[in-house]
């Protein structure tokens, strides 16, 4: 059952005044090693550059960033999750990537009535029916990104589409987002093409020569693949090498045709269609000055993962100030997030009612720059103030 604010304020009423903290303690659990290494470490980069920007601190409080790798575990993450909770008593946590572990970890921090903020993980189950007022996402609904994806891929009139997803909570929402918008029965907008298959792999596969073999024969005009770092790198040039890109027309969420996987592929992800919320080419000053920064510090091109890391810090950061640091007054605290009082680097948004992003959705396409560099360009708008399809089943207070 979620937990409810009123019965929490009359507990903190009874607790008597709530002071000031001396710091503020951030639980960071992510995926840290393993085939999807390459997201955790990014949200944590993007995380760790906003504490910098900050000069240390969040809300002008000292700032202590405890990390764990989850190893891609739930029952790692849980581990870690427990320490953070009972000994090192954090104010925050953040960091997961995969649904399947912030599914398995949510409950006790819940429990524990510790404010989470994601920077990735969207499950549906969080914005719909089990919304908790201690869950915050700072990204996006999990189904966000391939809705839009599904949207251009019906307005760009294909027929025969294959969708290629690991089988996991994050690859099932997936799947219901791009269908959203795409497949006949449940697209809007009423879509005249057909999923041909939902092909679904295992999370973390790396060889796809089984799937391939069956997307040959079934003869795609589009594929849609949702597979997070090493995942998509490995099917993109193992699709290429086949010869499939030659009659089939790759499609993605941006997350699975970021700056990592076009670093890690080259050319053979030229002319990829995906979607984002976010571009490195946003023209805002937040947006200038996070992508200048990540690179000098870092030495790469930003990620959404990045990009996301860093709002999560710096909606941290405002809701400690608002809160003048008595971050024991959860009530206030939670007021605090829900105003948002920080410029994001994607530009405006704010929170529904279920405590995920309300945005736009944008079309990229990779292509070379002015450089010479592979990399994504900002195409437009595929949705404006976008919600997330379950905030009706949210009925927290």
């Amino acid at each position: 059952m979620p937990l409810r604010l009123t019965a929490l304020a009359a507990a903190l009423m009874l607790a008597g005044a709530v002071h000031a903290a001396d710091r503020i303690k951030v639980g960071f659990v992510s995926t840290l090693s393993g085939p999807g290494a390459g997201l955790g470490v990014d949200i944590r980069d993007g995380f760790n550059l906003a504490i910098k920007q900050l000069n240390g601190k969040l809300g002008g409080l000292p700032a202590e960033v405890i990390v764990a790798d989850d190893q891609q575990s739930p029952d790692v993450a849980k581990q870690a999750a427990d320490k953070f909770l009972k000994k090192d008593k954090v104010d925050f946590m953040t960091g997961i990537v995969f649904s399947n572990i912030m599914l398995a970890v949510g409950p006790t921090v819940f429990e524990n009535q510790t404010f989470y903020i994601s920077a990735n993980a969207g499950p549906s189950q969080y914005a719909g029916d089990q919304c908790n007022p201690f869950f915050f996402n700072v990204a996006w609904q999990n189904d966000n990104l391939h809705e839009a994806v599904g949207k251009i891929v019906q307005d760009k009139g294909y027929k025969n589409v294959v969708i290629v997803t690991p089988n996991y909570p994050g690859g099932k929402d997936a799947v219901s987002g791009f269908k959203r918008y795409y497949a006949p029965k449940e697209a809007p907008s009423g879509g005249k093409g057909k999923v041909a298959e939902e092909v679904y792999t295992k999370l973390g596969q790396l060889d796809y020569a089984a799937e391939l073999a069956q997307i040959r024969s079934i003869k795609p005009d589009a594929l849609f693949f949702f597979l997070p770092g090493g995942m998509g790198i490995n099917f993109v040039k193992q699709f290429v090498a086949a010869g499939l890109s030659r009659d089939t027309q790759l499609f993605a969420p941006g997350f699975s045709a970021d700056e990592d996987v076009i670093k890690a592929v080259g050319a053979p992800m030229m002319g990829m269609f995906n979607s984002s919320h976010w571009a490195h080419d946003m023209d805002n000053p937040e947006n200038r000055r996070f992508v200048a920064d990540f690179q000098k510090e870092y030495g790469r091109m930003p990620s959404l993962y990045a990009s996301q890391g860093y709002d999560a810090a710096f909606m941290m950061d405002a809701a400690v100030r608002d809160v003048k640091g008595k971050v024991e007054d959860k009530a206030a605290l939670k007021k605090a997030l829900e105003a948002k009082n920080f410029k994001s680097v994607r530009g405006d948004f704010r929170f529904n009612s279920n405590h995920y992003p309300v945005q736009n959705y944008y079309l990229r396409v990779i292509g070379k720059d002015g450089s010479g560099r592979i990399t994504n360009r900002l195409m437009g708008t595929i949705f404006t103030n976008h919600a997330d399809a379950y905030v009706a089943q949210c009925k927290m207070k």
